[in-house]
């Protein structure tokens, strides 16, 4: 891997530079408070957010890949963040901070090393149905502990359901005050969202909450504020850890690397395929993790790349890495000048900022989605691997939900492995049949049941590579077949099955002679170069006797067999199947 500096500034036009500042204003006014907010979700000071923002803009510009994205604290790493922490340490405490800090460095650490490593194929093993029902589950799971705060009532721990019951048993104990700054606070920004998406409607919530608490003295009526945020740069250096906390750390510092790769590179992609240019998952965690050690070195929470905030960054007119620049230039001008605007910010603000944030990653359309795209021929023969996405989601989904986020993730990784190997042992066996009005295409018939299927010469089509572990899956299909009554022969059509290994070529040969003893032969069709070469040199050219070019040309060579069924029997129960197939 090529470790070239500032990619996305080669090249640079001065007429990008207007458009780059715009977005860049465009951006901080949005990562700011979104920043404390994901802080608080990481269960740390507000102001670590705010540290974390400075150092990863400037390392990921320098050596990520896309030009447009915008990395910084986010929800899902921060709630992953949060349960990892709690492990090792007493959320609210100095050393679940220190924890928190640590934490960043050991995902940055784990970035730097999987680059040179080229380890960017790992997001493969992250597919999008997982993906989307691990966020759907830790949206959830970041509303829900929010609502305390929304509320005015007190936090119950937990997983999702335990949370949720504990908001129910506290309903009675509502802080009016604290609930309508919530709620105006989160109507705020979904409203501008709707009405007029270009302002920074978390900006504006933020202003107006700061404002209220000014001049109604809220804190004095009970309504919780941020309170104290020291002004200033931060601290920089490694946090003060022992060596048994790091290494209880950088296990799970792995799983989030993986859900922040895979969230920042669908942004950088999609991006990048808008304005024709490429990004590269390797030069995308070298550039994720040194952001993370950036962020870890400058008492900063885990950080990665943010889908809204790119989305932001792009509609205002950025062009490269120099918006990322500017925004961080404007964080630092905040951290110097402008922490004490924040110190009245509502607890409740923050909590609508945060829901109304993730409100959105509730995508329940894209699970029912992910559900209608089995049809009902296929479900009816597959079964529960039918609907393999919809599962892998819902399984991710529910991982979050009872079991917390990291097992969560890697329970849906793990029912998508386990149902990609169902599908691999069994794989879809279809019975063709002759499409009406052709003379030699053939077609699924629990697709299309007004296919022409022959009683005595059934054709199998095997949708899948034949090897060890499906052979014996096929071997009972076809059995099955060739046991109807009638059944004089079974075609095998093999034009489907990309490559075959040793154990189902020796499947092929000793199933032929098992139904040879039957009185039923066994022949295949359409055979791929592959097959055909590791048949011919594991069995010889005897191995291939049995074997035609096509369909059509095997069924008429066993047209004689056929012709003898339907001498012996009622040539009325044979489905027409037109010229070519024997009658």
């Amino acid at each position: 891997m090529h470790i070239g500096l500032f990619l996305s500034l080669r090249g640079y036009r001065p007429e990008w530079l207007k458009g780059d500042i715009i977005a860049g204003l465009t951006v901080w006014a949005v990562l700011v408070p979104e920043s404390l907010a994901y802080a608080t979700i990481a269960g740390v000071s507000p102001v670590v957010g705010l540290y974390a923002a400075p150092g990863a803009l400037l390392l990921y510009a320098i050596f990520g890949s896309s030009r447009h994205l915008v990395v910084g604290p986010m929800s899902a790493t921060a709630a992953l963040s949060a349960s990892i922490v709690a492990t090792v340490a007493t959320p609210g405490s100095d050393p679940f901070t220190t924890a928190t800090v640590a934490l960043a460095v050991c995902v940055g650490i784990a970035g730097v090393v999987a680059a040179l490593l080229r380890l960017g194929f790992l997001t493969n093993f992250i597919s999008e149905p997982v993906l989307k029902g691990f966020i759907v589950g830790l949206a959830l799971t970041i509303i829900i502990g929010q609502v305390p705060d929304l509320m005015g009532v007190a936090k119950v721990s937990g997983d999702f359901f335990e949370k949720l019951a504990g908001v129910i048993r506290e309903l009675g104990s509502v802080h009016l005050p604290t609930l309508i700054v919530g709620l105006v606070s989160l109507a705020i920004v979904l409203g501008l969202k709707e009405v007029a998406p270009v302002l920074p409607g978390s900006l504006i919530a933020v202003g107006v909450g700061i404002a209220a608490v000014a001049l109604l003295r809220l804190d004095e009526q009970g309504v919780e504020i941020v309170g104290a945020i020291a002004p200033g740069l931060p601290p920089l250096g490694l946090p003060a850890l022992d060596l048994d906390t790091w290494m209880a750390l950088a296990p799970a510092a792995v799983g989030v690397l993986l859900v922040g790769l895979a969230e920042g590179l669908g942004a950088a992609k999609a991006y990048a395929a808008r304005d024709h240019y490429d990004v590269d998952a390797n030069r995308e965690l070298l550039g994720l993790g040194a952001a993370n050690l950036a962020s870890g070195l400058s008492a900063g929470m885990v950080v990665n790349g943010s889908l809204s905030k790119t989305a932001v960054n792009g509609a205002a007119g950025a062009k490269s890495q120099v918006s990322g620049l500017v925004v961080a230039g404007m964080v630092i001008v905040t951290l110097l000048f402008l922490t004490s605007l924040f110190e009245q910010l509502p607890e409740a603000t923050l909590a609508g900022v945060v829901i109304a944030a993730v409100w959105e990653l509730v995508d329940v359309r894209s699970l029912a989605r992910l559900y209608r795209l089995a049809s009902d021929p296929i479900t009816r023969v597959t079964g529960i691997v039918g609907r393999p996405d919809f599962l892998t989601a819902i399984a991710a989904m529910l991982g979050v939900l009872v079991f917390d986020t990291l097992p969560g993730l890697f329970l849906g990784i793990v029912v998508s492995l386990v149902l990609l190997l169902y599908r691999a042992y069994a794989p879809h066996v279809a019975t063709l049949g002759l499409v009406p009005g052709t003379t030699g295409q053939f077609g699924d018939v629990a697709r299309h049941p007004e296919n022409q299927v022959h009683p005595a010469v059934p054709v199998l089509r095997v949708d899948a590579a034949l090897f060890f572990a499906n052979a014996e899956h096929v071997r009972g299909v076809v059995r099955t077949t060739a046991a109807q009554p009638d059944v004089r022969a079974v075609v095998l059509d093999m034009g489907s099955v990309p490559s075959v290994d040793v154990s189902a070529v020796r499947m092929l040969a000793e199933l032929r002679d098992d139904l040879a003893a039957r009185d039923v032969r066994l022949v295949l069709a359409r055979d791929l170069g592959q097959v055909r070469e590791l048949m011919r040199r594991d069995l010889g050219d005897e191995g291939l006797a049995d074997v035609y070019p096509d369909v059509r040309t095997a069924l008429e060579a066993l047209a004689p067999t056929a012709q003898e069924t339907a001498a012996e029997g009622d040539a009325s129960t044979m489905t027409p199947a037109g010229p070519t197939v024997p009658r």
